[in-house]
């Protein structure tokens, strides 16, 4: 049988799940990890143990990620950013590396930036987070048009989830460009400048284009049921989100601060998401089945049950 090489892409646009498992590994489930490609962007989220390795077998390398992102500091969802960040320091990686946690964990992000005798050529921005908002671009940041958010979850420790969100820009309309005498470079100073005297008049860019809604990707880890996890997933294209456990344990999950896959799929569906991931699994399931067919009693868009090193697209444009 074919088998797709690690590291092909499917578009320019995917998520990469690393590893699925929640508090303990498995023979086949990582710890967490999931790195985003949005463009220029790779966004790391929750780099668990092994995640370096994961990466490795994922064809993803440490120049490429341009952001490291963390809900919280349990180890599921931290203890490989040791590895990670002493190979990117290895790699010599130019560019700012910015990380983003919770601000009540800074001690122990220090603690795994620092945990072993590396030479330190990393470039870092630790950001610690203390309140809802938009996370803030840092000097040296590579990334595109797009807008990071964190949201407060409700965990057993202090989480955040994050929500990116692509500016809304215009589609350029061929037709209307050429009716107007606009080709060639003109066309680039008409969408950066907005407007253009030619000799046919001043032509604005709305006379030759449509908006073009940006698209949106929501992450959400361990976390009960809350308005945070509503706002986050509101209409975005593809949501990441734990599933740790099934219904018929929902009483478990809410005492241990998570989600059941009926919960998830329930968010999913009521926010108009178009393409749901199922992941963080407890050991305690060993069969997939049982989360897709709890999903599918509520949601019908997109839906993929993730195992490790499963690549999953952000859904084309409307």
């Amino acid at each position: 049988m074919f088998q797709r090489p690690a590291n092909h892409r499917l578009a320019s646009r995917e998520l990469v799940a690393l590893g699925t498992a929640s508090q303990v590994p498995t023979r086949t489930r990582n710890h967490n990890g999931y790195a985003l490609f949005w463009d220029d962007e790779v966004i790391l989220f929750d780099p668990g143990e092994g995640t370096q390795r994961q990466m490795l077998h994922a064809g993803i390398s440490a120049t490429a990620l341009t952001r490291i992102a963390i809900t919280h500091l349990h180890g599921d969802h931290s203890l490989g950013l040791a590895g990670v960040v002493q190979r990117i320091s290895l790699d010599g990686v130019p560019h700012t590396v910015p990380v983003t946690f919770p601000a009540s964990g800074r001690r122990w992000i220090e603690a795994l930036c620092d945990s072993t005798a590396y030479y330190h050529q990393e470039h870092l921005a630790q950001q610690g987070l203390a309140h809802d908002g938009v996370v803030p671009r840092v000097p040296g940041e590579v990334h595109g048009p797009t807008v990071l958010r964190a949201a407060r979850l409700d965990h057993s420790l202090e989480a955040y989830g994050y929500r990116l969100d692509e500016v809304d820009g215009r589609r350029m309309d061929p037709d209307r460009l050429a009716a107007a005498g606009i080709s060639g470079p003109d066309v680039g100073r008409l969408a950066q400048e907005g407007a253009l005297d030619t000799p046919r008049g001043t032509v604005r860019v709305e006379d030759v284009s449509d908006p073009r809604p940006g698209q949106s990707f929501a992450f959400v880890m361990d976390t009960r049921l809350c308005d945070a996890v509503w706002s986050l997933a509101d209409g975005v294209d593809l949501l990441v989100i734990e599933s740790t456990f099934l219904d018929r344990d929902r009483d478990l999950a809410r005492d241990h601060g998570h989600l059941t896959a009926l919960q998830a799929a329930t968010v999913a569906a009521q926010c108009g998401v178009r393409s749901l991931v199922l992941t963080h699994f407890s050991q305690r399931y060993t069969d997939p089945e049982e989360f897709e067919k709890e999903a599918r009693t509520v949601f019908d868009g997109e839906l993929t049950v993730a195992a490790d090193l499963d690549r999953v697209p952000v859904p084309r444009r409307r």
